[in-house]
């Protein structure tokens, strides 16, 4: 059986939609990135952290993800309120960045981790759009602040990746794994 340890509803319905079977138990790992860690180091430690923090049991592979939002360096998580999802979605306004989604996969006594990565290029946006969307609440759970699967994908001009990814949870990279371990 595939345990997502994960509380996301984006990972447990992309998971859903690529008919593969699972159950959801949320990990609860401090989402705290250490002093000079690089942002694909952090996402997948978290990982890693988040799939080590459930009992394994025989038969079973416990999946952990973490995702992340990179702007010129800086590492966008999910918005403390509305004045840093307003912040952060300033910063997106008519640029590129990157989105990573760290994976760990356990399964035995064996272990993988990885990470995908994709480039996300944002149209330049209003005040009074980023207003709106704030005030919609569509960005206060998500890294960087939007849900490129809902109102921010009329602000989303480009992807150079998995689009999945962005959503939260590189599937291909997933199954391809899940074959292997």
């Amino acid at each position: 059986m595939l345990i997502l340890a994960s509380a996301s509803p984006r990972r447990h319905e992309l998971l859903l939609a690529a008919g593969i079977g699972h159950v959801v138990r949320p990990a609860h790992v401090p989402e705290v990135r250490r002093n000079g860690e690089r942002p694909e180091d952090f996402v997948q430690r978290l990982a890693k952290e988040k799939a080590e923090s459930l009992p394994l049991s025989p038969g079973d592979t416990i999946l952990g993800a973490d995702t992340i939002v990179c702007l010129e360096g800086e590492v966008l998580g999910k918005p403390a309120d509305a004045a840093d999802a307003i912040r952060m979605l300033k910063g997106l306004a008519g640029r590129d960045h990157r989105v990573l989604t760290g994976i760990c996969l356990r399964r035995g006594d064996r272990t993988v981790v990885d990470f995908a990565e994709t480039r996300v290029w944002f149209d330049a946006l209003t005040e009074n759009e980023i207003q709106e969307y704030v005030h919609s609440g569509e960005p206060m759970d998500k890294a960087g602040a939007y849900a490129i699967q809902g109102r921010a994908s009329r602000f989303t001009t480009r992807i150079d990746g998995c689009y999945h990814n962005v959503v939260g949870l590189p599937v291909s990279l997933v199954y391809h794994y899940l074959k292997t371990v």
